[in-house]
């Protein structure tokens, strides 16, 4: 088959590499003049399979409402008259119950599971290097509070076989040894030992000239202008440039996919939630992390990547704004200086990306009403974490395949 994948992100070039293993003939459209050059471009650069939760959650909308009166603020709004922003922050606030938590965090778990042997199968098979390293996510709490409310959390793990260990102090800095020099600012951590960290951008890079080798082709500069459909399949794609044909197409695009979907009456419920990230060189390795580090108090991830420190997190509720804020710059100063002061700030690239988060945490990955129209999409923070396995999937559902995970409650179907 010939199948367009629109988005040359994380999510989309993975999607690429294994519909042309499959034997598909694939075609990527991406408006930039490369890969990952968006939000896959300088996230927080961890790959957390543990790490996997809502952002609905029982309690969050109380601590919402501190957060809006917090300096370092992990939460910011900027309402807007925007109909698709109210929408999308109504059906959050009614996935902030206990059930639908446990829900949405166990399909997330599964698909994260499967992403990571996914992943290890992709290394295996291509030897790409990206600074990988594979020690874990310590997440990290300041209160005793927050090491209390961490119970939910360790009781998902269990449930779903994802190994983990809570430590006090002393477990802490055994796992991250330049903790010790500010050993009185935590109480302890979460570990979950099998997430890894990796730079998005270099791996999707790589993997897009393996993609090149195995017969993709990448049409970058190209500005995708509207879906072909008639009598209720996708015939191809309208660009800039040409129209493309096509016996099925793969919507990539992160936030700007409702935009695409809209007008044939798909209502996808992506927005985009803006994360910031500052990439710091390390001059002092001794002060620097040797993972994931996440800062529970401000949902900031300090992640070790080669000689680099990569710090990202924050949500700004803002609509399709890419602006730099000089507030959310400070935020991540904060909490990079006070825990790992081993980089320097003068020379730290500033970024901030959009990232597609839907209400319930959930990527979409699957058929649409559409013939021959396919979703994988929607992944929030963790599209590096969840890209192998979501490729993967969406690989066998367009071939006709079973998957070897269920992916029915992937599929944009739960939100009829």
């Amino acid at each position: 088959m010939k199948v367009i994948v629109l988005g040359a992100g994380v999510i989309g070039v993975t999607s690429a590499y294994q519909l042309a293993k499959a034997g598909h003939e694939v075609i990527v459209v991406d408006r930039q003049q490369g890969p990952a050059l968006e939000t896959s471009f300088a996230n927080a650069g961890e790959v957390s399979f543990g790490y996997c939760s809502p952002w609905a959650a029982p309690g969050i909308p109380m601590k919402a409402l501190k957060w809006l009166f917090m300096e370092h603020a992990p939460l910011i709004l900027r309402p807007k008259l925007d109909r698709a922003m109210l929408a999308w922050m109504m059906q959050m606030l009614r996935n902030c119950t206990a059930e639908r938590y446990a829900v949405n965090k166990s399909r997330m778990l599964r698909l994260a599971a499967y992403s990571r042997t996914s992943l290890a199968d992709v290394r295996a098979e291509t030897g790409i290097a990206y600074d990988e390293r594979m020690q874990g996510t310590l997440q990290l709490f300041r209160t005793q509070q927050q090491l209390d409310a961490s119970a939910k959390d360790v009781k998902a793990l269990a449930a779903d076989g994802v190994p983990y260990k809570v430590l006090d102090r002393d477990g802490c800095i055994r796992v991250e040894p330049a903790l010790t020099h500010v050993r009185e600012k935590i109480v302890g951590g979460l570990l979950t030992p099998k997430d890894e960290t990796g730079d998005c951008f270099k791996f999707t890079e790589a993997l897009a000239a393996r993609a090149s080798a195995l017969g993709v082709r990448f049409a970058y500069g190209t500005h995708v202008r509207g879906l072909d459909v008639e009598n209720g399949r996708v015939r191809g794609v309208l660009t800039d440039r040409e129209r493309m044909t096509a016996d099925a197409v793969v919507v990539a695009l992160g936030s700007f996919s409702p935009l695409l979907l809209r007008p044939l009456g798909i209502r996808l419920p992506v927005y985009p939630v803006k994360g910031y990230s500052l990439t710091i060189p390390i001059t002092d390795p001794s002060r620097a992390p040797e993972s994931t580090v996440m800062d529970e108090t401000y949902k900031i991830a300090i992640t070790r990547l080669g000689d680099r420190i990569r710090v990202g997190g924050m949500a700004e509720i803002s609509g399709y704004t890419n602006d730099l804020g000089h507030a959310r710059r400070r935020t991540l100063d904060h909490s990079v200086t006070d825990l790992f002061p081993g980089g320097d700030l003068r020379r730290a690239s500033f970024w901030s990306g959009l990232r597609p988060m839907t209400p319930d945490g959930t990527p979409v990955i699957g058929q649409t009403k559409i013939a021959g129209l396919f979703l994988n999409t929607g992944h929030g923070t963790l599209g590096w974490t969840m890209s192998c396995g979501s490729a993967r999937l969406i690989s066998d559902l367009v071939s006709g395949r079973k998957p070897e995970i269920d992916a029915a409650d992937l599929a944009i179907s739960r939100y009829n």
